[in-house]
C-alpha cells in the first residue's frame, strides 16, 4: 500500500520543517511554492499550481495569510486542509465554511501553529485537570520567521478580541499590559492584548469557559509603532519563543483552582511541530466533514499533543503553590 501523499503549500521557515517531520514519518510531500524562501529538498516533489495538490490526501497551508480562498478551493474538491494560519479576519473566514465543508465531505483545520494551535492543545490538557472550567489566558511570544513577524506587528495595532461573561468585547490593541513568566529560557515578559485569534478558537472548543483572552509580549517600542509599517526588516529565520496557557476553574469541591502549562523553542520548530501532528492526525484517524479547531472534541487534542511531543515540542506545567505572606 501507498503511503498516504500531503500537499504543502509555502516552503518557507515553518513550511520546509513540515514537510522535514512528515519526510521523516515515510510519508509523501508535494510543495507549491512559486518563490521558496528556504531550498526544496530532493524527496519532495514539486508541482506548478496549488490546484495540483487537490489529489493529494491532505493540503496543509504553510504560506502567509490569507488561507479562506484556497481552503475553499480544495475543500470544494473534497481535500482535507489544515492550516496554520493566525490571522483574525482570516480565521474568522474559515470558521463560515462549515457549510462547503459539509457539501464536499471534506474536513478543514484552522489554527494549526503555536498560538493558536499549541495553545488549544495545552488548554485541553488543562481542561482535564480542573473539574470546572471557568477561565482560559493564553500570552505568547515570538514570532516564526518574516510573514509571521508582520502578522504580530499589525495584531498589536488592531482591536483584540476577548469573551467576556458571555459576550464578544473588543479593546484597543496594545493595552491591558500583563508581566507573564514564561517557561524557560524565555522567562518574564510585559505581554498585551492584540488581535489575536486564540478567543475565538478557543470559545469554539471551550465553550463552558466564561472568560478568554490572548496576550502577545512587546516592548515599548513595538506598542508605539504598531499602527506604522515595521521600522526594521524582521529576522529572517525567525526567533525564540514561547505559549503559555492559564486555565482557572474549581475542584471538585468547589474550590478555586489554577493550572498553567507552556512551551517554549524556537518558534517555527514549536509551530511545524504541531502543524505536522495534526496533518498526520488527519491522515491516520480522519475528521468528519466540518471546520475544526485544535482542543476540540472531534480532533484528540491529547493524541495530537502527544504526537507533537514525539515531533520535539517540550511541554513544561507550573508546579508551584501560592502561600500567603507576611508582607
Amino acid at each position: 500500500m501507498n503511503a498516504p501523499i500531503i500537499g504543502l503549500v509555502g516552503h518557507g521557515v515553518t513550511g520546509s520543517r513540515v514537510a522535514a517531520h512528515l519526510v521523516a514519518e515515510g510519508l509523501r510531500v508535494a510543495v507549491y511554492d512559486p518563490a521558496p524562501s528556504v531550498g526544496v529538498r530532493s524527496s519532495l516533489v514539486r508541482v506548478d499550481d496549488a490546484a495540483d495538490l487537490s489529489q493529494c490526501d491532505v493540503v496543509v497551508l504553510c504560506h502567509p495569510t490569507p488561507h479562506r480562498a484556497l481552503a475553499e478551493r480544495l475543500l470544494s474538491d473534497g481535500t482535507a486542509v489544515v492550516s496554520l494560519g493566525d490571522d483574525l479576519t482570516d480565521l474568522r473566514a474559515m470558521l463560515a465554511m462549515q457549510g462547503t465543508a459539509e457539501r464536499h465531505d471534506a474536513a478543514l483545520v484552522v489554527g494549526a501553529g503555536m498560538s493558536p494551535g499549541l495553545s488549544g492543545l495545552l488548554a485541553a490538557s488543562l481542561a482535564e485537570q480542573v473539574h470546572t472550567l471557568d477561565e482560559l489566558h493564553v500570552a505568547l511570544h515570538g514570532t516564526a520567521g518574516p510573514a509571521c513577524a508582520r502578522q504580530h506587528h499589525d495584531a498589536l495595532g488592531d482591536a483584540a478580541l476577548g469573551w467576556h461573561d458571555g459576550e464578544w468585547i473588543e479593546v484597543p490593541g496594545g493595552s491591558g499590559r500583563d508581566l507573564v513568566w514564561f517557561p524557560e529560557p524565555i522567562g518574564a515578559h510585559d505581554c498585551y492584548r492584540a488581535a489575536l485569534g486564540d478567543p475565538l478558537l478557543l470559545h469554539r472548543s471551550f465553550p463552558q469557559a466564561g472568560r478568554i483572552s490572548a496576550r502577545v509580549s512587546a516592548t515599548r517600542r513595538d506598542r508605539l509603532t504598531a499602527r506604522l509599517p515595521m521600522l526594521t526588516p524582521p529576522h529572517p529565520t525567525g526567533d525564540l519563543g514561547s505559549v503559555r496557557v492559564e486555565a482557572r476553574g474549581a475542584n471538585e469541591r468547589g474550590e478555586r483552582v489554577t493550572v498553567i502549562a507552556g512551551a517554549a523553542g524556537p518558534t517555527a520548530d514549536l509551530a511545524a511541530a504541531v502543524c505536522a501532528a495534526t496533518a498526520l492526525q488527519v491522515v491516520q484517524v480522519g475528521l468528519p466533514a466540518g471546520v475544526f479547531a485544535l482542543g476540540c472534541r472531534a480532533l484528540d487534542a491529547l493524541d495530537v499533543l502527544h504526537h507533537a511531543t514525539r515531533l520535539g515540542v517540550h511541554v513544561q506545567q507550573f508546579t508551584g503553590v501560592a502561600r500567603p505572606t507576611s508582607w
